[in-house]
């Protein structure tokens, strides 16, 4: 039997994170979060004080791992990691990094499990050849709203109109960096998860059934 792997791309606050827990769910697939890597890292910087505007800096931190870690924590999930993990995904040797350790994670599991994976480079840089490729599309405004809601149920005081000016910059930075720019990776299905998620599912089962 043939081993799958699915990409789920798309930009901060999509929904790629459910569709990926829902895949691995119904479906039976090991899911695998990209953003923890990014997450996990930038915890890393935040806890040895790094200078973020420093490349030798952050290049010195990377030489010396080896791995990264892939816990789960609901510390990672405040806005101030997204923003570290988000100045530090433009360098390319963070990328190489992380990317290098999610391809050498696939292939020593791929023989055992289906694999789905969710990111922002993942159909169009590190797994180019996925059997099946997904690119989450939603508005900005229903974005906002969603990390909004997601911040206040974390604990977090936010405001709703920061929130949206905060997705509009990260998009342009997702879309502009120089190494892995945010993009429809080539022969991806563009799911619409603007509306109720009943309707996502239904796009996603079709596609997943014919694999």
């Amino acid at each position: 039997m043939k081993k799958i792997i699915i990409t789920v791309d798309g930009p901060a606050a999509s929904g790629k994170g459910k569709i990926s827990k829902y895949i691995s769910r119904k479906w039976n697939y090991k899911h695998l979060d990209s953003g923890i890597l990014y997450r996990n890292l930038a915890y890393i910087f935040l806890q040895n004080g790094i200078n973020l505007n420093s490349t030798k800096e952050i290049k010195k931190i990377i030489d010396k791992k080896n791995t990264i870690s892939y816990r789960k924590s609901k510390k990672l999930r405040t806005e101030k990691i997204s923003k570290i993990a988000s100045k530090i995904a433009v360098h390319q040797f963070v990328r190489n990094f992380i990317n290098k350790f999610q391809r050498k994670f696939i292939k020593s599991n791929l023989k055992n499990r289906h694999f789905v994976i969710d990111g922002r480079d993942i159909g169009s840089v590190v797994f180019k050849n996925a059997n099946l490729k997904l690119y989450i599309d939603v508005s900005e405004k229903n974005r906002a709203k969603r990390r909004y809601k997601q911040l206040i149920d974390n604990g977090e005081k936010s405001i709703y109109p920061q929130i949206l000016k905060d997705i509009k910059l990260r998009d342009k930075k997702d879309k502009s960096r120089k190494y892995s720019p945010l993009v429809v990776p080539k022969g991806a299905f563009i799911i619409d998860n603007n509306d109720s998620f009943s309707n996502t599912k239904s796009q996603i089962d079709k596609l997943v059934k014919r694999l």
